[in-house]
């Protein structure tokens, strides 16, 4: 079996952290060292992470997300957000291209201008729907990369996206797509994986 289906069936939504395992910076940036690879449109990297480990911080978005405990027991929960204003990069994003020569100036420009076209026409709702969307594709490859690596996770939408925006100073064009608890699972009293519906349940070929 290889290592990325191993990590995928092994990978489960952990309910349940064994208190006090750190996880240090080094090993958080071997995991986002991988997941800047995570595809997003026009490769505008919308997602944007926040890292919390210290104690006082886990306690404000405890309170803020229904006081679900595993916020206080993982060894850091993260926060997912999506930039609604990624679209505004697109030139910064593209100008190593343009500086080694793989686009011309006139690729550039045209570039630039239909990227930020195609998110202004299309106005704020589609703004804040590509934000979480492509923060969302990101998410569940950091979530893969930290099981391939021994740890744990839970993605979480139970919180107060407003209150958590004010207790990590979250500048208003960044969306709160999710939080994830990252720790070693207490396997103590899991359940069995829940029901899967059958491929056939969920596949369509050539239509619905």
């Amino acid at each position: 079996m290889g290592e990325l289906v191993k990590a995928i069936q092994e990978r489960r939504s952990a309910s349940k952290f064994i208190p006090d395992v750190t996880i240090d910076q080094k090993e958080l940036e071997e995991i986002f060292q991988l997941v800047k690879y995570a595809p997003s449109a026009f490769n505008l990297q919308h997602a944007h992470y926040i890292v919390v480990q210290d104690a006082d911080i886990k306690q404000r978005l405890h309170d803020e997300a229904s006081k679900q405990y595993k916020i206080l027991t993982s060894s850091a929960t993260i926060v997912v957000l999506g930039d609604t204003e990624a679209y505004t990069k697109v030139a910064e994003y593209n100008e190593g291209f343009l500086n080694l020569g793989v686009l011309s100036k006139q690729e550039y420009d045209s570039t630039v201008e239909s990227v930020t076209q195609f998110y202004r026409e299309r106005g704020p709702v589609f703004q804040r729907e590509e934000a979480v969307r492509n923060a969302s594709l990101s998410a569940m490859q950091f979530m893969l990369i930290a099981k391939d690596k021994g740890w744990d996770t839970c993605p979480m939408i139970g919180f107060d996206p407003v209150k958590v925006q004010e207790v990590l100073n979250i500048p208003e064009h960044f969306v709160p797509v999710m939080m994830i608890t990252l720790g070693k699972e207490d396997v103590s009293g899991q359940r069995p994986r829940g029901y899967r519906k059958p491929i056939g349940q969920f596949v369509s070929y050539n239509g619905f």
